[in-house]
């Protein structure tokens, strides 16, 4: 207990006497600007009200709240807009005659009935005392257990909402923020500092200790109404400006025709949509009807404030404290600045705007209503039991901010346009299922029973019959088939569609959330790129301030540094690639000369399938390593912004572990069986193991069962590292906390009983790569959904499947597991749409290659055409076409050769080869050179195709729809000549209240 006390009596001393005087006037000019702003609030109201007389037929959506216009809050919420306008001035002289009587008073409490804590010193209302040590300060031990025992009764005898940990002690102020030190940190004279700034700024600090942790200290932040105002101004937040009472979409104009009426009235008798949010399930988010414009302390008669406490919304609280956070000094000196600096030295344990209260309820939500916007988001958002309904956006975006909203957005948008994908994948499969009885390729397999193959090995193998490997056959005919290449342009133009209309989606939220007119702000350089960078400088373009640079050589060396880095981590990929190929190799003739009947049947399933399992373990152990350098090389190169940082470790993320996941999967797709030679001169490795061939039937069902085994298990891991890692990490803090009660010295039975700070500081923190690692996530299975779709034609529905569980395992953890994060905004989703275009185009060339050289496709073709029974008449690609096409697609060879017999003994491979009876034995033949000449020119001709195709429709579709940018021209509009009228009306009631004479049109 004597610890917290010696650090509070530093942070008085270190402040002086001198500041209560400050504190007194900026109090009164507080409640003083209070009282001027709710005269000018409530004559603008009455002009607002006389100005607009007309009605609204079809308001357009905007979903910034002005939540003072809806009344239909849930009925929990209630209490939040309970709050006057304005304190009392009598109110407000009786606190601070209470703390200037109070402002030198060194003796702790040592009764319950004082009504104060030992803590209170921080508050906003007491200024600072002038000693620092003193033995009667120092409390007795045997009564610390006493201490805390009443501080947990003086938490629990709180009003309601005070006990929710929402509010500061009064039960008025609302908690925007939570600062958590340590009370063992030595690091004392900095946090003092900050936080003495952090008044200077205009903030209100409180501070608590934790019930659960001795050493853990809260400082509660609270933002007034004034800096609320001042700093809403400097950062130009867009805030609710007029009630639309004006068309704003043209189209509306034509709602009475017979057309309209017909169509509304036949879209009333059909169901409802039963994936759509019921208007009775978010009562909050009522469509608002508001004009919005950047908020003006000059104009703020202009704008709808019907309540001071829920006009700035809790997110944009929350921006405004970090901005303050972020632009406040802790020591003398331009580059000791900025909360991020002071967490980064351990001055500071932890930063984060506190959640809503709690998102569960003993009272059913239909009944009841909600308790908070938290508790609304798990009802309709995190329960898993709203698997099918679609994300409510609007609140998301109002909770977590902008850039998370964005991102599920992203996210619902990339799962329903899977949805046609699937379907189309899924027809692809059922007729690969239906037709692969009667494929003509697999009835020749299973029917080969006089057909001998030529050994596997060349030791201890023994020739096989074609007709062995018939199962093999038919499972390969339900990826390779005629819908193959229908499927592969598909997906092609489903990528562009999918990213052309995500752009208008795009454009609609960005309209709808206010984001339109919205510019990044000028980020703040890193500390690590100030402290490495501090002697040199420049002038700021935009600022026009100095400040530390990068010289060009310096940029330059550490690039080259980083690529370096890049390259050396993919041949560390490409060399793990090499061990998997090698040990397939060795596999290969262990299983073909096994002793189980079973397992010498099916040796090519038995290779595939463990070579994928050792491939993904590989794989699941590289990615740990790649995270760790690629931080590594990012902090090596210095990056000047944080979104800068974000966005190069973000693509070294996407290089490393796009190039482990898919480099096998290049090796099975373009590598597998084309370098394997024939039989008395295969190809060895280190002349040792004869490299591996593709099966009669082709190589497709090796790269499917590549694709699917990776894809299925990437999955699960993925949900469980971000769902079941952090329940377990908060179950056990759970645990110690109700086991180890010594560290707080009392034992919490229930968790309910906390407060909301001491609740969020055991919840997980959000990682430091912020949605990285979401997106990463996505990105990866969009490239496993396009790239080599041709060959897995149901890496849709997986991916389907898996983004529908996907959506509620982040809405859980984000609700549920994580602390609140810092509301930020964002436009659009960054460098993960250029990524995702560069991937739609890789997809193109990869499908290609994938149907030219990998399926069986062009041989048929050929076949068919050239060679088959139906080459003297018009081509007709049936299974009449394909009759002897296994015995075309096979070479003769003579292993009498080989046992240096006289008797000739012909076995048969894969390979356009002359017989050995010909003149030119083991040649190629004409029909090899005819099949690689059509496999090139279907290249040439189905990606010019595609391409072309992309192309005209990213060409057809505008980014922005055309009746979006109407009616944001038409709102511009209206928007001045409605800021043109409401200063007219202000100047006629000056006029009037002066008694001056005014017209009734101008001032």
């Amino acid at each position: 207990m004597w610890v917290p006390l010696l650090d509070n009596w530093a942070c008085r001393s270190s402040a002086g006497l001198s500041q209560s005087a400050s504190w007194s006037s900026s109090a009164a000019h507080t409640h003083s600007g209070d009282t001027t702003q709710s005269e000018q609030t409530s004559g603008m109201h009455t002009s607002i009200s006389e100005i607009l007389k007309e009605k609204s037929l079809k308001p357009s959506r905007r979903s910034l709240p002005c939540l003072a216009q809806s009344q239909t809050h849930p009925i929990n919420l209630n209490h939040f807009l309970s709050v006057p306008l304005s304190p009392e001035p009598k109110a407000q002289a009786e606190v601070l005659s209470q703390s200037i009587s109070t402002s030198c008073s060194l003796l702790p409490p040592q009764t319950a009935e004082d009504g104060k804590d030992d803590y209170t010193e921080e508050s906003e209302a007491t200024p600072p005392c002038e000693t620092r040590t003193d033995g009667s300060l120092l409390p007795r031990k045997a009564s610390t257990r006493a201490k805390l025992e009443a501080r947990t009764d003086s938490v629990k005898s709180r009003n309601p909402s005070d006990a929710s940990g929402l509010f500061f002690r009064d039960g008025k102020k609302r908690i925007d923020y939570i600062l958590v030190y340590r009370k063992s940190s030595p690091l004392v004279e900095k946090r003092c500092t900050f936080e003495k700034n952090l008044r200077a700024q205009g903030l209100m600090l409180e501070k608590e200790p934790s019930l659960t942790n001795n050493d853990i200290m809260f400082v509660k932040v609270h933002t007034p109404w004034d800096t609320l105002c001042k700093y809403a101004e400097q950062m130009n937040i867009r805030m609710p400006f007029r009630k639309k009472s004006h068309f704003t979409d043209w189209k509306s104009k034509t709602l009475g025709s017979r057309f309209h009426l017909r169509c509304r009235q036949i879209k009333s008798w059909l169901p409802r949509n039963p994936m759509k949010l019921d208007k009775e399930a978010l009562p909050d988010l009522e469509e608002t009807d508001c004009y919005t414009a950047p908020f003006s302390r000059a104009r703020m008669h202009h704008f709808t404030i019907n309540n001071r406490e829920s006009f700035f919304s809790n997110s944009t609280r929350s921006r405004i404290v970090h901005h303050v956070l972020q632009r406040t000094k802790y020591e003398d000196g331009k580059l000791k600045i900025g909360i991020n600096r002071l967490l980064g030295n351990n001055t500071y344990e932890a930063a984060f705007p506190p959640h809503e209260g709690g998102y569960k309820s003993r009272h059913p939500i239909k009944t009841h209503g909600a308790q908070n916007h938290r508790h609304l988001l798990y009802e309709r958002w995190a329960r898993w039991g709203i698997w099918y309904k679609y994300q409510p956006l609007d609140l998301i975006r109002r909770y977590f901010g902008e850039k998370i909203g964005l991102y599920f957005a992203w996210l619902g948008w990339y799962t329903g346009m899977l949805i046609p994908a699937a379907l189309v994948g899924v027809f692809v499969f059922l007729y690969g299922l239906f037709t692969m009885d009667s494929s003509q390729v697999s009835k020749e397999i299973c029917e080969a029973t006089t057909i001998t193959m030529c050994p596997m090995c060349e030791e201890t193998c023994k020739p096989w019959r074609l007709s062995d490997s018939c199962v093999y056959a038919k499972v390969t005919h339900l990826f390779d088939n005629g819908g193959t290449v229908f499927f592969a342009i598909f997906m092609a133009i489903w990528a562009t569609v999918f990213l052309e209309f995500w752009k208008r989606r795009r454009a609609e939220l960005t309209y709808d959330w206010d984001l339109i007119d919205w510019e990044e702000e000028e980020e703040e350089l890193r500390p690590q790129f100030e402290a490495k960078y501090s002697r040199v400088e420049r002038v700021n373009p935009v600022s026009g301030k100095p400040e530390p640079f990068q010289p060009l050589s310096d940029k330059l060396s550490r690039l080259m540094v980083s690529v370096s880095g890049i390259f050396f981590m993919i041949s560390l990929v490409l060399t793990a690639v090499f061990a998997v190929v090698v040990f397939r190799l060795i596999a290969m003739e262990k299983f073909a000369s096994f002793n189980w009947h079973f397992v010498k049947k099916n040796w090519q399933f038995a290779t595939s399938g463990t070579g994928v399992c050792i491939n993904f373990m590989i794989i699941m152990s590289l990615n740990v390593v790649y995270e760790k350098v690629a931080y590594l090389l990012t902090n090596l190169e210095h990056p000047r912004t944080e979104s800068e940082w974000e966005n190069s470790f973000a693509l070294k993320m996407f290089l490393f572990q796009f190039v482990n996941l898919n480099s096998s999967t290049f090796y099975i797709a373009f590598f597998l069986g084309r370098f394997a030679g024939r039989p008395g001169k295969y190809n060895k490795l280190f002349n040792r193991w004869r490299l591996e061939e593709c099966h009669p039937s082709g190589c497709l069902i090796d790269l499917c069962l590549q694709m699917g085994v990776i894809m299925f298990f990437k999955q699960i891991w993925n949900n469980f590292m971000e769902l079941g890692y952090p329940l377990l990490q908060n179950w056990w803090s759970r645990r110690k906390m109700k086991k180890g009660g010594g560290a707080a010295g009392q034992n919490v039975e229930n968790k309910s009983q906390l407060p909301q700070w001491d609740k969020d500081w055991n919840l997980q923190p959000m990682n430091a790569h912020g949605l990285v690692d979401e997106y990463l996530e996505m990105v990866l299975q969009f490239g496993f959904t396009t790239i080599f779709v041709a060959a897995f034609p149901l890496a849709p529905l997986l991916a389907l499947l898996n983004n529908i569980i996907e959506i509620r395992l982040d809405a859980y953890k984000f609700v549920t597991q994580w602390r609140r994060p810092m509301p930020a905004r964002a436009t659009d989703i960054g460098i993960w749409h250029g990524i995702l275009e560069g991937i739609g185009v890789l997809a193109v060339i990869t499908n290609a290659f994938v149907i030219a050289i990998t399926s069986d496709y062009i041989p048929r073709f050929v076949y068919a055409f050239k060679y088959g029974p139906c080459m003297d008449r018009a081509y007709r690609h049936d299974d009449k076409c394909l009759r002897g096409y296994m015995n075309s697609s096979l070479s003769v060879f003579d292993m009498s050769v080989l046992k240096n017999s006289s008797e000739p003994e012909y076995c048969w491979y894969r390979d356009y080869r002359a017989p050995p009876w010909s003149k030119v034995p083991y040649e190629f033949t004409l029909q090899f050179w005819h099949v690689l000449a059509a496999r090139l020119a279907f290249i040439i001709v189905f990606e010019h195709l595609v391409f072309g195709i992309k192309s005209f429709i990213a060409y057809l579709i505008p980014d922005m729809p055309k009746d979006l940018c109407d009616r944001m021209r038409r709102e511009k509009y209206l928007m001045q000549e409605m800021m043109y009228e409401a200063e007219l009306e202000h100047l006629q009631k000056q006029r009037k209240k002066n008694g001056l004479r005014y017209h009734h049109e101008w001032p």
